[in-house]
């Protein structure tokens, strides 16, 4: 049976000295791999490329090629081991060659935005705008594995992973493409996420030259050891103190949107009205529900606000709005617990065409999915159902509108319209093509 435990009482399992790298090697190793000049410097102009291409059109998968083939991480790796091993012209090597390389990385995503025809904000855009304490984190335990794996003889595949989890292309463009768009707060943002990871990967690179007791060279003069020391102890505070107050306004935001959420979905309802809408901010500490159906009473607000603070929302603002109203009937003499005939007419259609609103919105949001697939200029899509009145009968017809970035040719036009028809099931539609305006 011993043969199926592992000896967790070895000292061994947790040691990082038996697997260690010659010290000639790391060394090595790492200072080959901080110059940009020549190939290191032409394989980080295309990463920028491909990093921004995959920003511009939202791809994952090229950013994380991009990230991949980055030859960023070597200056950063250089610039924490020169601070650990104290060598001084080490050092200033990483800081030249990682100021170039940035700068030059800069440049050329804001080169690449600025004759982009396309500018919008996609999601792989906004993720890297707003770091918080948690990217320190991940900068941190990536720059500790990356390290170790460089001190280890068995290095395995954990330099591309590091590369990945601490993804230092993506942000760089992406504050190439705030300053193409002349957007300051993505600039700030990303440049801040920049930032955090090389501050944070060049730490805990220290943090495990150290570890590793590695040999240390020593400094001309004593004070100046200390005064580097204290410099990169400042350089880490300044960095942590602002992504520690982001990381706690994300967990409140978090919070509150859960509890928003939990609040909406078990007392927000009421009978004979429909919820069309909600909208909730945390930055203005507010919630807006719109309504469909019966008008709600001013006990229904107030049952409202008193159920709020059960869900930790005090002194947050509830908006109601509603719409698709009738005006109840106010006779005294009719029995409450017995609606009219014509209230219950009224209720009965409001939710009919609640029903049709309902089913036309979901029906609209698949089709439009559907039209980006087919041809990606496609930046809108709505359909209604409308009665045509003439001099014959009323007849019914489906009006559809199509949006587009770029005019249709007629061939174009003539292919959507072939796949609506048959999409729709209906060889009648009116169908209308319009292009986006500038």
């Amino acid at each position: 049976m011993g043969a199926f435990f592992y000896d967790w009482k070895n000292k061994e399992v947790f040691s990082l000295f038996t697997e260690k790298e010659d010290f000639d090697n790391v060394k090595e190793n790492i200072e080959s791999s901080i110059p940009f000049k020549g190939t290191n410097l032409w394989v980080l102009i295309f990463a920028v490329f491909i990093a921004s291409l995959g920003l511009n059109v939202n791809s994952t998968a090229v950013i994380i090629g991009a990230m991949l083939i980055s030859p960023l991480m070597g200056p950063i790796m250089g610039i924490g081991f020169s601070v650990a091993i104290s060598k001084p012209m080490m050092l200033q090597f990483s800081l030249k060659n990682f100021a170039f390389a940035t700068l030059t990385g800069l440049a050329t995503s804001t080169l690449y935005f600025l004759i982009s025809p396309l500018s919008e904000a996609h999601s792989e855009i906004l993720a890297r705008t707003s770091p918080n304490i948690y990217d320190v984190l991940i900068a941190f335990f990536g720059g500790c594995a990356g390290m170790i794996a460089n001190g280890s003889r068995l290095k395995g595949n954990v330099i591309p992973g590091v590369a990945i989890a601490t993804a230092l292309m993506p942000p760089l463009c992406t504050a190439g493409f705030g300053l193409a768009t002349g957007q300051w707060g993505y600039f700030s943002g990303a440049l801040y996420l920049y930032i955090i990871n090389t501050v944070f990967i060049a730490s805990s690179t220290f943090l495990v030259v150290k570890i590793l007791n590695f040999p240390k060279y020593h400094f001309t003069e004593s004070k100046t050891e200390k005064k580097w020391n204290i410099i990169m102890w400042f350089i880490i505070v300044i960095t942590l103190v602002p992504s520690i107050w982001f990381g706690y306004l994300m967990i409140k935001k978090n919070n509150f949107e859960q509890n928003a959420n939990r609040f909406i979905t078990r007392e927000a309802t009421f009978p004979n009205n429909f919820l069309l809408a909600k909208k909730i901010n945390f930055e203005k500490n507010q919630i807006e529900l719109i309504y469909g159906g019966q008008k709600l009473s001013e006990e229904d607000f107030s049952q409202l606000i008193r159920k709020a603070v059960k869900y930790e929302l005090m002194g947050t603002k509830i908006i109601v709005k509603q719409g698709f109203n009738f005006v109840q009937n106010n006779d005294k003499n009719l029995e409450l617990n017995k609606p009219n005939s014509l209230e219950q007419d009224n209720i009965r259609k409001m939710i009919k065409i609640q029903d049709s609103i309902t089913r036309e919105q979901k029906l609209s949001k698949e089709i439009f999915e559907e039209l980006r697939l087919f041809d990606e200029r496609v930046s809108g899509f709505s359909f209604s159902n409308v009665k045509i009145e003439n001099n014959s009968e009323p007849a019914n017809s489906k009006v559809v509108l199509v949006i587009s970035d770029e005019k249709f040719s007629a061939k174009q036009q003539a292919a959507i319209s072939e796949f609506l028809k048959i999409r729709l099931k209906d060889a009648d539609l009116n169908i209308n093509f319009q292009q986006r305006e500038n």
